[in-house]
């Protein structure tokens, strides 16, 4: 029976584990994207979810408890002024687990896991899609903006005119 065995040990001591995740928490909060291995990253979003979600409330008690387990406050002044803002109306699921494939001298899964609401790429990638599929209207659609912006262009151009 495995009572009480809920996360994945990586094989290593605990401590070799704290501090290596602790590390790659670190390292995805000041980047809010890092590269590493399948396990490591499942094992780093059950460790850094809490914290994310531990930062919203900004109390003198929450910083301490999340230094606790960073140890650096650089990170923590970055998770607390910047992600706690961005994440403030997300109820959870603040990182994203991408496979890339396997590594090539051990065959190791290999994956980047990223702070979901710091991905630009996945925007604007999910607009062009929907541009492609529709090129006929978009190209309806663009010959008629610029048609309907040049007046107004040329009204915004009278009324500092008009105005002086």
């Amino acid at each position: 029976m495995r009572h009480n065995k809920k996360f994945n040990h990586l094989s290593r001591t605990a401590s070799h584990r704290q501090a290596m995740l602790a590390n790659m928490a670190i390292s995805l909060i000041m980047h809010k994207r890092i590269t590493t291995t399948l396990a490591k990253a499942k094992a780093l979003k059950k460790y850094v979810e809490p914290l994310i979600t531990k930062s919203k409330d900004d109390t003198t008690n929450s910083r301490r408890v999340v230094f606790s387990y960073l140890q650096n406050k650089y990170a923590v002044t970055e998770l607390f002024k910047e992600i706690s803002v961005k994440v403030a109306d997300r109820p959870g699921g603040y990182t994203r687990i991408i496979k890339t494939g396997f590594r090539q001298g051990d065959n190791a899964a290999m994956c980047f896991i990223e702070l979901v609401d710091y991905d630009e790429n996945m925007a604007k990638q999910a607009t062009k899609k929907t541009r492609t599929r529709r090129s006929k209207k978009s190209a309806a659609k663009t010959e008629e903006a610029p048609a309907a912006e040049a007046p107004a262009a040329e009204t915004a151009t009278e009324t500092p005119a008009s105005a002086e």
